[in-house]
């Protein structure tokens, strides 16, 4: 009877962790961004609900409904428009440091708020109450006893699993979701809105958020600090999901209460372990993310999406680049030597951080690697130390201890990073912090208890430490060694291979570069700067405990550092002052300490537009005057008119009819590389072009532009007369344009049915054309072979045919039976007015079918003209380059 007491409980403890982790997981599928704020939003949700119940008087249901079900997904869908929406297209750093901004940012707003309106606060010493009746109603179920709060969450978290479920898998908002989670690019290209689909993501992830803290509100109470740890506990859970499956999600979530409380129950002889037992969840999550989460789709730990930012200051002489520095050093020691003690022990203490900060740069900035334990490095440093010192040994070969423990850490943390990449890195590492943070800093041997270790003042003989001003000097030369360090490695063969590991991992690896060893010294070099750092914070302190620099510390300062540049010592320094003066301005302005907090989320907003900080954000606008007026000068480019109409001058059948496509002068290119250079082209209505040319010429990126998905920097598409050069793709797919990709254009990890229903309402019509789909429906289409990928992706327009149908390499790897079919596909569309555009490497097949033939060189069509004028001269020219097809 204990072990069923044990295992309910656990369950309704579970199904918290299952609503919150499958908020998780339907937020990342759908968006791709992790959201560290999701504990944060439950916590807002909860105050709500809290201040509705107990200043408003509102009944508990009501106050729910209003909390969980209008408020959440309002907040989702406006944090969707601020900020997500933009940070899906950024990289990993400013996703993870602008959630993180958010994680702190929105408590104190919440916080603010109550206060400003003068809303009574959550009383401290007792819990709120909960969703059902005041007191909670007692039952026993099996023997258990549960109150009616525990039934009603279990109830609950029940209901909205299944209706989620059901939701994502039998409504066309779900299959839309799981389609753009699939392949988003093909999902706009077959109409589908992604930006709304992710807006209804983070409305739905808001609203589970919402639901998990109004549920958790009676067992949490009111403090921001336990939806954080909440949010890790339900990422287990989402981990054992693989962030991608909410039902298995939900299942881990109440596995998780489940093992919590049973290892809680049962494990006694944990209790000589401090913290051991309820460190269960950070166990389990560190062990998930390594067993199941390995990297496949690169080598991981880099972080390819974060590409380095251009150099602005390129073109500047050496010392330009080195002024604003010298300058603010020089202000610096000005300030230090003529400002007031207290002052300069304030720039002392922002100092110390920046050297700690330092070490992000190292791992971050130049490494592409996002680490969360950088602040258990400075605990395991400084306490090392001390614990060194009061046993007798040389302060300063303490001190050398110390930082040789943080970098022997640093390369234990550094195993796990040898086979995980991106988000799952940051998650694990921030698991060892906290797990070091409950075991391994609460032993008394290491840190003294409470009371923890004393530390002097370094001393030089003629001064020390203890007067601020030496201090400040100490850590400028520190500082400008990790400096220098960081910059002869950038400039050495190691930094080189650092680059190359980071940036084309597989690329290095053939070329003989050790993408482990990379790593490895990356975080030992890592650690032991913020190692460094945590012993100067102790001696500067005079002390150090276990708590002084909590787990949760590498939260803020890694936000901070990212806000400001992680790729450069400066944005260090820059963010190690920001991050103890602004607490000092803001209680000098006497204003609430919650206004800091907001700002620093306005800084996470503003990473979605500027991921790579304010320091390079300051020189790309310096860098935008100095062009200005050489980027205001008219640009002209000659242009190579084609030899024969590219409006469709030729005659073609139906000679009178105005074009159904047209292309009028379009350029695009991808970043500063322009491919097309003024594409001329028409197609009527049941004509077939064929585009031929080399690799290379502009084929699949004029397909892309005539689709929307490629932008067009100058030029125009005209679909029927009507411009639609600002269409977004999927407005696009909706008129009628339809791109097959190169490749195969299906969904993989939807079946054949609902790859099917993306584009059609009813996909019966197909199995009766296609019979051999109709035997494969209910089958993954990433299990189909090539050919009936080909077919499912031709298949909808057979049964819907678009006004215009793009085919990118449609025979590429395909069998010679199948492409025949392929191309009785296109026979048949062409047969029903179908606006045809072939791109195709097989010559004989396409100018089997092609009306009309258009040769590509160079980004500019040079000639078209009729299937019959196309001859061997003509066709050795636009494939081997020979010339000019004209």
């Amino acid at each position: 009877m204990i072990l069923v007491s044990y295992v309910l409980s656990g369950l309704v403890t579970g199904a918290i962790f299952a609503i919150m982790g499958s908020g998780l997981t339907l937020s990342y599928a759908a968006t791709g961004v992790f959201n560290f704020a999701h504990g944060a939003l439950g916590f807002l949700s909860a105050l709500l609900f809290y201040e509705l119940t107990t200043a408003a008087g509102w009944p508990a249901w009501a106050a729910a409904l209003v909390s969980v079900v209008l408020f959440a997904p309002a907040l989702g869908y406006v944090l969707h428009k601020a900020m997500f929406r933009g940070l899906a297209q950024a990289g990993e750093t400013a996703q993870i440091v602008a959630t993180i901004g958010l994680t702190i940012a929105l408590p104190a707003l919440g916080l603010l708020v109550v206060d400003l309106a003068g809303l009574p606060a959550a009383d401290a010493t007792s819990l709120p109450r909960g969703v059902g009746p005041h007191p909670a109603l007692s039952f026993d179920v099996l023997g258990v006893h549960l109150d009616t709060d525990q039934l009603i969450t279990f109830a609950v978290s029940a209901v909205a699993a299944a209706g989620l479920w059901a939701f994502m898998r039998h409504t066309p908002y779900g299959l839309r979701m799981r389609a753009s989670v699939d392949r988003r690019r093909l999902a706009t290209l077959r109409g589908i809105d992604a930006d709304a689909t992710s807006a209804l993501a983070w409305m739905l992830s808001s609203c589970l958020a919402g639901l998990a803290g109004v549920l958790a509100v009676s067992v949490l109470g009111l403090d921001a600090t336990a939806y954080t740890v909440l949010l890790f506990a339900s990422a287990t859970a989402a981990v054992f999901g693989r962030l991608r499956s909410i039902p298995w999600t939900f299942a881990a979530g109440l596995a998780l209460g489940v093992v919590q409380n049973l290892v809680a129950g049962y494990t006694d002889f944990l209790e000589e372990v401090t913290g051991l037992r309820t460190a269960v969840p950070v166990i389990l999550l560190f062990a998930g993310l390594v067993l199941l989460n390995r990297s496949r789709e690169r080598v991981a730990g880099s972080a390819a999406e974060d590409t380095p930012p251009p150099d602005h200051l390129a073109g500047l002489p050496p010392w330009r680049r080195r002024l604003p520095w010298a300058v603010g050093v020089v202000l610096l020691v000005g300030f230090t030597f003529l400002a007031p003690a207290y002052y300069v022990g304030i720039a002392a203490q922002g100092l110390v951080l920046a050297l700690i900060f330092c070490s992000f740069v190292v791992v971050t900035g130049i490494g592409g690697m996002v680490n969360l334990a950088q602040a258990a490095f400075a605990s395991m440093a400084a306490l090392t130390c001390g614990w060194a010192f009061s046993s007798g040994l040389p302060f300063f070969a303490a001190i050398l201890l110390g930082v040789l423990a943080a970098a022997a850490v640093g390369m234990l943390v550094a195993l796990p990073a040898l086979r995980l990449g991106g988000r799952v890195l940051t998650l694990a590492t921030l698991a060892l912090a906290l797990l070091a943070d409950q075991v391994l800093f609460q032993v008394d041997a290491f840190s003294n208890g409470t009371i923890g270790w004393s530390l002097p003042a370094l001393g030089f003989g003629f001064a020390d430490t203890s007067d601020p001003r030496v201090l400040v000097v100490v850590l400028l030369v520190l500082i400008g060694l990790v400096a220098w360090l960081v910059r002869n490695l950038e400039r050495s063969a190691s930094g080189r291979a650092i680059l190359a590991v980071r940036s084309a991992p597989a690329a290095a690896t053939t070329s003989g570069l050790s993408a482990p060893r990379t790593k490895i010294m990356l975080f030992v070099l890592a650690s032991a700067i913020a190692g460094l750092g945590g012993v100067l914070f102790a001696v500067a302190k005079g002390s150090i405990t276990a708590t002084d620099l909590p787990a949760f510390a590498g939260f803020v300062w890694l936000a901070v550092v990212v806000l400001q540049g992680v790729r450069r010592i400066g944005g260090a320094v820059l963010g190690g002052l920001i991050a103890v003066v602004m607490p000092e301005l803001l209680s000098t302005w006497n204003l609430s300490a919650h206004v800091g907090a907001i700002l620093f989320g306005l800084g996470g907003m503003i990473l979605a537009k500027h991921p790579d900080g304010v320091l390079t954000q300051m020189a790309e606008l310096r860098h935008r005057r100095r062009t200005k007026a050489a980027a205001a000068r008219p640009r002209t480019e000659a242009v190579v008119p084609a030899a024969g109409d590219g409006a469709g001058s030729v005659p073609v059948a139906g000679g009178g009819v105005r074009p159904l496509l047209v292309l009028d002068g379009v350029v695009a290119g991808y970043q500063d590389c322009t491919v097309l250079r003024g594409v001329d082209l028409a197609i009527h209505p049941g004509e077939v072009v064929a585009l031929l040319g080399a690799n290379g010429a502009g084929k699949s990126t004029t397909c892309a532009a005539v689709a929307g998905d490629l932008p067009i920097a100058a030029g125009g598409v005209l679909l029927d007369g009507e411009d639609v050069t600002a269409w977004p793709a999927h407005r696009r797919a909706r008129a009628g344009i339809l791109l097959a990709p190169e490749g195969r254009g299906v969904f993989p990890g939807l079946t054949v049915e609902e790859n099917l229903r993306t584009w059609l309402p009813d996909p019966e019509p197909v199995y009766d054309r296609l019979p051999q789909l109709a035997e494969r429906r209910g089958v993954l289409a990433g299990a189909l072979s090539g050919g009936e990928q080909q077919l499912l992706t031709l298949a909808p327009a057979l049964v819907r045919p678009p006004r215009v149908l793009i085919a990118d390499e449609p025979s590429l790897g395909l069998a010679p039976l199948v492409v025949r079919q392929v191309f009785e596909v296109f026979g048949e569309l062409r047969e029903r007015g179908v606006a045809l555009l072939l791109v195709e490497e097989k010559a004989t097949e396409a100018l089997a079918i092609a009306d009309r033939v258009a040769f590509m060189q160079l980004g500019r069509v040079t000639w078209t003209g009729p299937r019959s004028e196309v001859d061997s001269e003509r066709l050795a020219a636009a494939y081997l380059g020979i010339g000019t097809v004209r």
